[in-house]
């Protein structure tokens, strides 16, 4: 069945990916983007094409009435929303302590408060239709074990994660769904080309002193890694199995690529943990959603 969906973060590869599979799929997929005249840095065209209905509408991810109004064109254009695919993320590379307090604010802006403003905007529909689906984009970082000069960043996964857990017991008797969709560790290139803490000066003390030779030797390290790197395609058709899937069928997580860093054996002992306290207080009807549509 044809779902209607919005994806935020399209202007990356996996954002773009999966917008192109999901809308080629039938699916009727909203482009969250701040300028819809710049269409085609997203792969609108190209979707576009074969009859594939992906359309743009533009909204700024950290207002939230830029983001409320974006939903109520949504639900007034079709009456009804499924699926939420949160995949917003801004990358940054560097020793922790050279971010500046309004750095770290602006990654969890885009990386975790940007979920929670539309999760504000959405979820009431979501919640009248006895129905939906949120599929999260979290890293295997968030889990995994950790890497030097990547704890800015996967903190904010961390946070993320944590977040959409917490959203998948409140939502279950709603009949909304949660999928953590968890790519693999991303290779080298990908860090080098992201964002650089703003206090160079404390840079340069961690390139200079003791451990100088630490970004190179994880960078090298991380590249020796995967036998198979996973790719955005890869995680774009995961998701797109996700929307797929039955009602109460959907996995918590769902692990794309290679585990090199744990994260997937991670997760297991967690979600086992996890479902065992439910029991134990309780709650275990929330392990998995309830129909009330």
């Amino acid at each position: 069945m044809s779902k209607v969906i919005i994806i935020t973060g399209a202007a990356n590869s996996i954002g773009r990916s999966t917008c192109r599979k999901l809308a080629q799929a039938g699916h009727t997929v909203y482009v969250s983007m701040r300028d819809t005249d710049r269409h085609e840095d997203h792969g609108v065209e190209e979707a576009g094409q074969h009859g594939a209905d992906l359309r743009t509408i533009a909204f700024d991810i950290t207002s939230e009435t830029s983001v409320s109004a974006a939903i109520d064109a949504i639900v007034a254009e079709n009456n009804r929303l499924d699926v939420i695919v949160h995949n917003a993320r801004q990358v940054v590379y560097g020793p922790a302590e050279a971010f500046t307090p309004d750095q770290l604010a602006e990654l969890y802006d885009t990386n975790v408060l940007s979920a929670q403003r539309l999760n504000r905007a959405a979820l009431p529909q979501l919640r009248k239709q006895g129905q939906g689906l949120l599929i999260w984009v979290s890293s295997s970082c968030a889990r995994g074990g950790s890497v030097p000069f990547l704890g800015t960043y996967a903190s904010s996964k961390a946070a993320l994660d944590a977040l959409a857990l917490g959203y998948a017991g409140e939502l279950a008797r709603w009949g909304v769904e949660t999928t953590i969709v968890v790519p693999s560790a991303l290779g080298p290139g990908h860090y080098i080309r992201s964002g650089r803490p703003l206090d160079t000066t404390r840079a340069e003390e961690y390139a200079d002193g003791p451990t100088a030779d630490v970004s190179e030797v994880a960078l090298a390290g991380l590249a020796e890694l995967p036998t198979k790197d996973r790719t955005p395609q890869d995680v774009a058709a995961a998701i797109a199995d996700v929307v797929d899937m039955p009602f109460g069928q959907r996995p918590l997580r769902v692990h794309v690529g290679p585990d090199d860093d744990g994260a997937a054996a991670v997760d297991a002992v967690a979600n086992s943990v996890r479902a065992e306290l439910l029991r134990r207080i309780g709650l275990e009807d929330i392990l998995k959603p309830t129909s009330i549509g």
